[in-house]
């Protein structure tokens, strides 16, 4: 027997209440979406024509390119460890994920922090590589996001926007009837009142995605954050340091669950073969370490690394 279509909207709600416990701020401020390019544009198109964003080189694409797109205004992009020593007086934004999607390093985060508050500039960080192993303050960061299909295990379809209590100058340019305060009475027409809430900035919902999601929300808090880190960057470490027997030197990432390995990332499509998945990234491989993966996991890989 189906359910009915509402009773689906619980979920959504469900994981929204979710997330802002692993986030560490109410629901009131967290969107649900389906991407984080639709979140990213949505903060684009709150800038002034002109105005500086401060981003980090060859950051993933979703963070950066609807800056980009605005076609009016300053994008500048520095290494990533030099990304707090670049905000600027008139810089009015820095967006930069939590880690690096290519090879795992992670933001000093607190450090971007500081330097945006001494110079009035907003900040805006993409949790995806992190929000599930990594411990996150979104309250320290002006606007946050994060997608659902990767370590926090849901399916595809899902991301998440946290917002500032007073909604951080955004207007909701990607609203639909979900975004309404009474969303059953704003189908038809221009929605008559937006939600009081960050809801106001939803999408239309994938309800089968929300539905799955719920579940994966629930793992990741009954096992608590700290778990999962000690489990995940563990596994990368024992992977860290079987590179180094073999005389491999991943990029330096200290403490994230991600290992970049450069100039091995041909040799994906043989372990592919093999039945071990890693990613071939800009010549990089690339192994992500979670729940899934075990100490046998770990070696089996350097094994066949060996051969």
């Amino acid at each position: 027997e189906g359910r009915p279509l509402t009773s689906l909207y619980e979920d959504v709600e469900a994981c929204r209440a979710g997330y802002a416990r692993l986030a560490g701020v109410p629901a009131t401020r967290v969107a649900a979406g389906a991407s984080v390019a639709a979140h990213s544009g949505v903060i684009a198109a709150s800038l002034p024509a002109g105005a500086e964003v401060l981003t980090a080189e060859d950051d993933f694409t979703s963070v950066l390119n609807p800056f980009h797109v605005r076609g009016d205004l300053k994008v500048r992009a520095v290494p990533l460890e030099r990304l707090a020593e670049s905000v600027r007086p008139g810089t009015a934004l820095v967006a930069v994920s939590a880690a690096q999607s290519a090879d795992g390093r992670i933001a000093d985060l607190p450090a971007l922090r500081e330097a945006a508050r001494a110079h009035g500039a907003r900040t805006y960080v993409d949790f995806s590589q992190t929000a599930g192993w990594l411990p996150m303050d979104a309250d320290a960061y002006d606007f946050t996001a994060s997608v659902s299909f990767k370590w926090l295990l849901g399916p595809h379809g899902a991301a998440f926007l946290v917002v500032p209590e007073d909604f951080g100058g955004l207007t909701p340019v990607l609203a639909g009837w979900v975004a309404g305060e009474e969303p059953w009475d704003s189908c038809y027409g221009p929605v008559a009142e937006l939600a009081h809430s960050a809801r106001r900035f939803d999408l239309t919902h994938a309800l089968f995605t929300f539905a799955g999601l719920r579940r994966s929300l629930d793992l990741i808090e009954e096992l608590g954050v700290a778990a999962v880190h000690a489990h995940d960057v563990g596994l990368a470490d024992r992977f860290r340091a079987g590179l180094a027997a073999l005389g491999h030197e991943p990029v330096p990432a200290p403490g994230s669950a991600i290992v970049s390995v450069p100039g091995l990332g041909g040799r994906q499509p043989d372990l592919s073969r093999a039945g071990i998945e890693v990613s071939n990234r800009a010549g990089n491989l690339r192994a992500a370490f979670h729940l899934f993966n075990t100490p046998a996991d770990v070696d089996h890989l350097l094994d066949a690394l060996t051969g």
